[in-house]
């Protein structure tokens, strides 16, 4: 389906409300019904209607339609975060005693989820190096019904070959789970590569303004269905329609601010590679990258997230070089307007800092849609303090 009429035209019925362009918020919490028998049949099953906004609400269906198609799967549900989607796809998968085989150092939550709350009812996991296909095979149990992956992930990219992983779990009937958010479906399809359910923080490209927050989960439809009477409803997860509008309006313009982000961050890239006071770059899309080719096969592109290690050996000229920084801002997340950085030293003690450890001198920045020039330049004051 061409990507142009997914975000432009898929389940847009303009005659449904009154020929306008842009489709409504549908701002209701309740739908009403003519019958006793037409509500008998929405109780029996709220999939396939508007009952409780909680569930379904037009304008949240819209862009269900939309992300659906442009992972190439078959149904959607929207979350109100990206946790809340890794919490429903996990939840429906696993049950008491089950093992789970996961990437190292998944996102925040994923790490909480499997670390914290799942043992508690007796799920253990494995943690392992997932960019060897073959560390999956010998982390599998008996027990094992669930491979969780991240590709790349959000700070060190490491990156899953997808297509032997999906056969592996195929053949072991072993459900899948992808957190896509670092390429969004524009710049990968994990589902066309054999994966279950492929989730993403639509907070980051599919937003793009910085503005909302979002979860989205494909996969099955019948998968879809269950996530969304049990795990869905349950919790009571489901996005507001307000925030969906958003959604909606971010989808119109994702390829081109992923056209634009792509094109200024390997600018950036090549030339932080050369400034003197920068140890390593990391980015899937830069050939001096462990992973270049595999990136290159199944992604089509990078988007703006990249990670540098300062020549510093202390924390404070760490801080001192992002205090300085103007324009680009501290904070976390990505895939707004706005450039961003964070260093791996805010997320720990200054008494655990190891000069030693490249990854506890590293730096995650963002580019946003300022332009390249921009962007450097500021980076360059902040080198020359």
């Amino acid at each position: 389906m061409d990507t142009s009429y997914i975000l432009n035209h898929l389940g847009e019925e303009h005659g449904d409300y009154f020929n306008a362009i842009a489709p409504p918020i549908v701002q209701t919490s309740n739908f009403l019904f003519e019958t006793v028998a037409e509500l008998r049949k929405a109780f029996e099953d709220e999939y396939s209607g508007f009952l409780y906004s909680r569930g379904l609400n037009p304008t949240v269906e819209i862009l269900r339609k939309k992300l659906a198609a442009l992972d190439g799967a078959e149904d959607c549900l929207v979350f109100n975060s990206g946790a809340a989607a890794i919490y429903a796809s996990v939840m429906s998968v696993i049950k008491a005693g089950d093992h789970i085989v996961s990437v190292n150092a998944p996102y925040t939550w994923a790490t909480k989820l499997f670390v914290n709350t799942l043992p508690r009812f007796g799920v253990t996991h494995t943690f392992i190096d997932g960019t060897q296909p073959e560390n999956w095979e010998n982390a599998l149990q008996p027990n094992t019904t669930l491979f969780y992956l991240e590709s790349p992930n959000s700070w060190t990219y490491e990156i899953q070959d997808l297509e032997a992983i999906a056969a592996l779990a195929k053949r072991r009937g072993i459900t899948t789970i992808i957190d896509n958010s670092y390429c969004t479906p524009i710049y990968q399809r994990p589902i066309e590569m054999g994966i279950d359910m492929s989730l993403q923080s639509a907070t980051k490209y599919i937003g793009g303004h910085s503005d909302t927050v979002a979860g989205v989960l494909t996969g099955r439809r019948a998968h879809m269905e269950k996530i969304f009477n049990e795990e869905y409803l349950t919790v009571g997860s489901g996005i507001q329609p307000f925030n969906a509008w958003l959604l909606l309006r971010g989808l119109r313009t994702l390829p081109m601010r992923l056209e634009h982000i792509s094109k200024t961050t390997l600018a950036v890239v090549d030339w932080l590679k050369n400034h003197p006071l920068v140890e390593k770059v990391l980015f899937p899309f830069d050939e001096t990258f462990t992973q270049y080719e595999l990136a290159r096969r199944q992604m089509s592109g990078a988007c703006g997230l990249l990670t540098f290690m300062l020549k510093h050996d202390n924390p404070a000229g760490i801080e001192a070089f992002c205090n300085r920084l103007k324009f680009i801002r501290m904070a976390v997340s990505w895939g707004g307007h706005e450039s961003l950085i964070i260093p791996k030293v805010a997320g720990m003690k200054t008494e655990h800092f190891d000069p030693l450890n490249p990854l506890h001198r590293s730096c995650r920045l963002y580019v946003g849609l300022e332009e390249a020039d921009f962007i450097i330049r500021d980076l360059e004051q902040a080198f020359t303090g």
